[in-house]
């Protein structure tokens, strides 16, 4: 079982050719990129895959490719079930398990408002389905439900194979302190939002962030000088980080937007379609992440392995 999970873990982006198809040769080239440049584990349906826009047919593929990638790499998998139905979710985690991903991340169902009973109940039958590792996602700004450190800490003592917990509420910090004096270091936490607060998580004792793709040599960066106790050093990098986060962040849609340009930008995938709907930009807010771009691409150079 794969219990040592830490470390850069980007969502993976899912690239589409200019006639909305899913392109799975730069998905490949999206993969190898990754891995080559030694993130430690890739994520494949979360929010900024696009899970929502595919095909039940896509998404089957998909994992394939991601998992066959990931094996080539020697990277861990990671792939969401996303379902809102305990029985389908039961169904596609098997699946998953069955096309031999590494780790599941889990996002609670949030269609009308489950109680805080029906996603524990929910949370704990999919991780029990299963023998991988299963990292629950915490994202009640995407989803509007919220669970308290206790409801997780329940589940990571209870279902043995709860491990990770990938925490992206706002603010993350206090709830990732209470979480982990409940669950003391059996329970692994990763960063969400973009690595916003990645300086914060970690002092808070996170041990991973999962950003998104398309930067994330810097992101290895800060977390090589956070191992090595270099904090200034981690500080400053993720200070020249933010401002191209406070700007392409603003919504969801908005980041995969830019995410996708920059690694269309950057020959790792051949376009920055995403499909529609999404998010539309101008020349004012074009300008301004051209600026903040600028401003960061000569510090992606990937730290020595």
């Amino acid at each position: 079982m794969l219990q040592n999970l830490q470390g850069v873990v980007p969502i993976v982006a899912v690239p589409f050719t200019k006639s909305n198809e899913v392109d799975y040769d730069s998905l490949a080239s999206l993969i190898q990129h990754l891995a080559g440049i030694g993130c430690h584990g890739l994520t494949m349906f979360g929010i900024a895959s696009e899970y929502y826009k595919l095909t039940d047919a896509e998404s089957n593929r998909i994992a394939q490719v991601m998992v066959a990638e990931c094996r080539k790499a020697n990277v861990p998998s990671i792939l969401s079930v996303t379902q809102h139905a305990t029985h389908a979710a039961i169904e596609w985690a098997r699946h998953l398990e069955s096309q031999g991903a590494d780790c599941l991340m889990l996002l609670p169902p949030f269609f009308l408002k489950p109680s805080a009973s029906d996603l524990y109940d929910h949370m704990k039958a999919v991780c029990k389905s299963v023998k991988i590792p299963v990292m629950i996602q915490y994202a009640p700004e995407q989803t509007g439900v919220g669970m308290a450190p206790s409801l997780l800490y329940r589940l990571h003592k209870e279902v043995e194979n709860a491990i990770y917990f990938k925490i992206e509420c706002k603010p993350a910090g206090p709830y990732i302190t209470d979480f982990l004096a409940l669950a003391g270091t059996s329970a692994k936490v990763f960063a969400g939002n973009a690595g916003f607060q990645m300086i914060e998580t970690f002092d808070r004792g996170a041990v991973g962030s999962m950003p998104g793709p398309s930067l994330a040599e810097l992101y290895l960066r800060i977390y090589h000088a956070l191992l090595a106790g270099q904090h200034t050093q981690a500080v400053a990098l993720h200070n020249a980080l933010l401002p191209l986060l406070n700007h392409i962040r603003q919504n969801v849609e908005m980041i995969i937007h830019f995410e996708k340009r920059i690694l269309a930008m950057r020959g790792i995938i051949a376009t920055d379609v995403c499909r529609s709907p999404g998010f539309t930009s101008d020349p004012r807010m074009d300008a301004l992440f051209t600026m903040y771009y600028d401003e960061v691409k000569d510090l992606l150079v990937a730290p020595p392995r």
